[in-house]
């Protein structure tokens, strides 16, 4: 659980266009849960342009979101002083965005996606906690979510095969 955002480091953050990426412009400023928020809102770009994005373009765009994660996590760190402060959800909107690569284009999938990039990221199994706890900076702050968007991704690519070879009843 993150410490709120006094009101200077509100300013610090937001007064750096890092600070609006971090926090998926203003979503992790949420009061109550704001990684859930940065989660709900990185659904908002999958759903209107990235589901129907061809493979290498959709990977283009994480490796894209992710070298901009780095970046502004990075700048944020520094400028609030604190590793991985709450607020910062970029990395959540990566994971997420992991999380549904190639899954089927429907909202049943968009939501199952959600609780199962939710559940690894709080969960935090091996290694994404070991990530979260040794590697630091920008780079530290993005790796814990995006292991646990590949936990989410395999999951449920596995629930759309299995439902895809289930025998009929």
């Amino acid at each position: 659980m993150s410490t709120p955002l006094a009101a200077g480091q509100r300013r610090a953050l937001l007064s750096h266009p890092a600070g609006w990426v971090a926090t998926a412009l203003g979503a992790g400023l949420s009061p109550v849960a704001p990684g859930t928020a940065g989660s709900l809102i990185a659904m908002l770009p999958w759903w209107f342009l990235l589901r129907g994005l061809p493979a290498g373009w959709y990977l283009a765009v994480l490796v894209a979101g992710f070298v901009l994660g780095v970046w502004a996590c990075s700048v944020c760190d520094r400028r609030l002083g604190v590793h991985d402060q709450g607020a910062l959800v970029w990395d959540e909107v990566i994971g997420m965005w992991i999380t549904l690569f190639a899954a089927p284009a429907s909202w049943w999938w968009m939501l199952v996606g959600f609780a199962l990039f939710r559940l690894f990221d709080i969960w935090k199994p091996w290694p994404v906690r070991l990530a979260d706890r040794r590697v630091h900076g920008g780079f530290g702050v993005m790796l814990d979510d995006v292991v646990a968007g590949v936990y989410a991704l395999i999951v449920l690519q596995l629930i759309a095969w299995f439902l895809r070879h289930a025998p009929a009843a």
